[in-house]
């Protein structure tokens, strides 16, 4: 489950990590008692919300007003802002990035540290970026944070206070059975303070019931996931520009990976599951039309699903609606060789393996 920034604030100050003062605000009755300027930040489960507009600075209770009227109903990548975060401003000397993960791949946990935090971490070089891989069994030791922070290059007392932010953050992520914790800026305030600006919490769903003090939000879904939930479709919406359609969770994860592996970066994710129904094909491809991508990679393993019937599905659809981006298909198994004259027949872009077809799909989406 994901926490919205105030929650995971509210759990920074349980461990001791100083954070901004601040509270939700609805209207202009509830600025009564802030202290101006503030800043108004909208609460969604999604990065990106400073460049989407949904974090704005004020300096009065008029343009409070205004901005808060802005912000409240934006819709920022697909999520509506029900909820604002009114914060203190802070005066910030330097921002740094934390963050501890679990890395699936190494079947441990990942401290991530940079002195280069904020708006931009993504643009980072990884040279930049200083990991260290975490045994469960022994937990974090001195000598991971020593060796950690040395490399921030941090004042005497500045590397003092990260470094008990550092430990508390991990205590943190053991004892919440958090798949991610970060923090996006850590800041080292004008005064000397270091404050947690932001937060961004993943708690591992089968393990919210050891935390009684969590409550579940209902995080809503984008306006898409909502018209395939009706619909009965598996879709999910990221941040990439590579759409995805596959069949089975296992081979769209499969897919996404080998994005990844090639530089691309997967966006919409849509799982057909084992239909190879024609119509459930068109209301796929509907869908993944309205979500815009850069490319579409249609990746199928015929088993029980007939990888005819799904490219006769597609053909349909593209044939009466159009497509206005490339479609990369790589589709193997039952009936595979007429589905693929069937796809060519659409104008589509063919492939014989998945890396083949992951390729392509991000050589014609531009990489990351």
């Amino acid at each position: 489950m994901k926490l919205f920034e105030y929650r995971g604030k509210e759990l920074f100050d349980k461990y001791g990590i100083s954070v901004p003062n601040g509270k939700l605000v609805n209207n202009e009755n509830d600025f009564s008692d802030l202290k101006f300027p503030f800043i108004l930040k909208a609460q969604v489960p999604i990065g990106g919300r400073g460049k989407a507009g949904g974090i704005k600075s004020v300096e009065n209770k008029k343009d409070a007003k205004e901005k808060l009227s802005q912000i409240l109903g934006m819709d920022i990548k697909g999520f509506t802002v029900r909820k604002v975060l009114a914060e203190e401003k802070v005066d910030i000397k330097k921002e740094l990035y934390m963050s501890i993960m679990l890395d699936r791949s190494q079947r441990t946990s990942l401290l991530m540290v940079s002195g280069k935090g904020g708006m931009d971490i993504e643009s980072v070089p990884d040279d930049l970026i200083f990991k260290e891989w975490i045994n469960p069994f022994i937990g974090i030791q001195p000598f991971h944070i020593r060796g950690t922070i040395s490399k921030l290059k941090l004042e005497k007392e500045e590397g003092k206070q990260v470094a008990n932010v550092l430990s508390k953050l991990y205590k943190m992520f053991r004892e919440y059975d958090c798949e991610l914790v970060e923090i996006n800026p850590l800041i080292i305030s004008s005064d000397g303070d270091v404050i947690a600006l932001d937060s961004k919490v993943t708690i591992n769903d089968d393990a919210l019931y050891r935390h009684s003090d969590i409550v579940a939000e209902n995080v809503e879904l984008t306006l898409l996931e909502k018209d395939a939930k009706e619909k009965g479709i598996a879709f999910i919406q990221l941040n990439g520009n590579i759409g995805v359609i596959a069949n089975g969770a296992g081979l769209t994860m499969a897919t996404l990976d080998a994005l990844t592996h090639f530089k691309g970066d997967g966006g919409v994710f849509l799982d057909l599951g084992g239909t190879d129904d024609p119509e459930k094909v068109k209301q796929a491809f509907k869908l993944m039309k309205k979500a815009k991508p850069s490319v579409i990679f249609l990746n199928l393993f015929g088993g029980i699903t007939k990888c005819d019937t799904v490219a006769i599905g597609v053909k349909a659809v593209i044939s009466k609606e159009g497509i206005d981006c490339p479609v990369v298909t790589r589709i193997k198994g039952m009936n595979e060789d007429i589905a693929k004259e069937i796809l060519k027949d659409a104008g589509l872009i063919t492939a014989a393996t998945l890396q083949d077809a992951a390729q392509k799909s991000c050589d014609l989406a531009g990489g990351k």
